[in-house]
C-alpha cells in the first residue's frame, strides 16, 4: 500500500445516502436526479438519473471501486439504509480479489420507506431482542463471514438496549463468534451514552467494543467521552463529520462554526468539506472518519482531506464557538428527506 493509500485507510465509506432514494444530505437531485423519477421510474429515466433500485445499486458499485482502489478498507452500512447491506453484499460477491476490507452493520432501525421519496416515516426505531434476533440473521444472509461489527443503531440514554439483560447476553454470542460488537449514538447525550454502554460487561468482559459517534466541528461535545472510549480500547468511528451536507459545498450553513470553516478553506485552497473532515481526522482516538459521498468527486474531495495538515490554531478556531448539542439536535431533525 502506498503512503497516499495508507492514509486514504483511515476514511471508511458509509452507504447511508446511496442505498435508498431519500436522505436528509442536500442538493440529492444533482447528484442522483429529479426526485420525481424514483418510484416505477422508466428506463429512460433510469439511464439520465433516476433513483430507481439498479441505478443506485451501479452507483454504490462505482463508488466502492473508487474508494477501494484510492486505500479505503472499511465499509459501513445498516438494516435501516434501505439496500445498503445488500448493494454491498452485491459488489463484495463481485470482487474476489478484495480480501482485507473491515464491513460494519447496524441494526436497530427497519426502512420502512418502501423505496417513496413521499413516505411519511422512512425508518422505524426498535431496540427489541426480538428485533435483534430478526436483523442479525439478515445480515448474516447477506454479509455473510464478512461482517466484522455489528452495531446498536443509534443508543440513546432511554434506549431498552442499556438495560436489557437478555439482549446483552445474545449480543455476547455474537462477541465470542469473533465479531467486534458495538453501538452507534446520536441526540444531545452522546457522551453520556458512550460511558454508560461501555461499563456494560458479560461474562466479565466487555459487551461493546466499537463505537461509531457523530463527531463534527459544530458538534464537538462527545470528544472526551470518545477519547476515553480509545483509551479503553474501542475502535473510535466518527459519523457525520461534514454535519449531514451543513459542511459541504452544497451549504451555506449561517453558524459562525461553519463560516469559519468555509474561510479557513478559502485561506487553504481547498474545500469546506476537506476542513471539515481533516478536523475528526485530527482527533487522536478517532479510528476511521466516515464518509457519505455520494459521487467520485465527492469521495475524492473527503479523500484530500487526509492530506491536509491542520495546526491547533486552525482546530481551535474551528471549535472555539461550537453550536449547543440541544440546538444542534435539533436542527438535524428538522432536516427534509429529499
Amino acid at each position: 500500500m502506498t503512503s497516499s493509500t495508507a492514509s486514504a485507510s483511515r476514511i471508511g465509506i458509509g452507504l447511508a445516502a446511496l442505498g435508498r432514494p431519500a436522505y436528509i444530505t442536500p442538493a440529492r437531485s444533482a447528484d442522483l436526479g429529479p426526485a420525481e423519477s424514483a418510484p416505477g421510474a422508466s428506463a429512460a429515466l433510469a439511464v439520465s438519473g433516476g433513483r430507481d433500485v439498479e441505478r443506485l445499486r451501479a452507483l454504490s458499485r462505482t463508488l466502492l471501486d473508487d474508494a477501494y482502489a484510492a486505500g479505503v478498507r472499511y465499509f459501513d452500512v445498516a438494516r435501516s439504509y434501505g439496500r445498503a447491506e445488500e448493494f454491498l453484499a452485491d459488489w463484495l460477491n463481485g470482487r474476489p480479489d478484495v480480501e482485507d476490507v473491515v464491513v460494519g452493520s447496524k441494526w436497530g432501525y427497519r426502512y420502512v420507506g418502501e423505496w417513496r421519496m413521499d413516505a411519511d416515516v422512512h425508518e422505524v426505531k426498535d431496540h427489541s431482542l426480538s428485533a435483534f434476533r430478526e436483523q442479525y440473521a439478515l445480515s448474516r444472509h447477506l454479509l455473510g463471514d464478512r461482517l466484522a461489527i455489528y452495531h446498536v443503531h443509534s443508543l440513546t440514554p432511554d434506549s431498552p438496549a442499556l438495560r436489557d439483560s437478555a439482549l446483552h447476553h445474545a449480543l455476547a454470542q455474537v462477541r465470542d463468534s469473533g465479531c467486534r460488537v458495538g453501538f452507534s449514538t446520536s441526540g444531545p447525550r452522546q457522551g453520556e451514552v458512550v460511558r454508560r454502554a461501555l461499563e456494560l460487561e458479560v461474562g466479565g468482559l466487555p459487551l461493546f467494543t466499537s463505537v461509531e459517534t457523530t463527531w463534527n466541528v459544530l458538534e464537538p461535545s462527545a470528544g472526551p467521552a470518545l477519547a476515553e472510549a480509545a483509551a479503553a480500547g474501542a475502535t473510535v468511528i466518527v459519523k457525520e463529520a461534514v454535519a449531514n451536507g451543513r459542511l459541504s459545498p452544497a451549504e451555506e450553513d449561517p453558524h459562525p462554526v461553519a463560516v469559519a470553516a468555509r474561510e479557513l478553506a478559502a485561506e487553504l485552497g481547498v474545500s469546506v468539506d476537506q476542513v471539515a473532515t481533516a478536523a475528526a481526522l485530527a482527533q487522536p482516538w478517532a479510528w476511521r472518519v466516515l464518509s457519505g459521498a455520494v459521487t467520485t468527486e465527492q469521495l475524492r474531495s473527503n479523500l484530500a482531506a487526509t492530506g491536509l495538515g491542520l495546526t491547533a490554531v486552525d482546530l481551535g478556531r474551528l471549535t472555539a464557538h461550537a453550536q449547543p448539542a440541544e440546538e444542534y439536535w435539533a436542527q438535524r431533525s428538522a432536516r427534509a428527506w429529499a
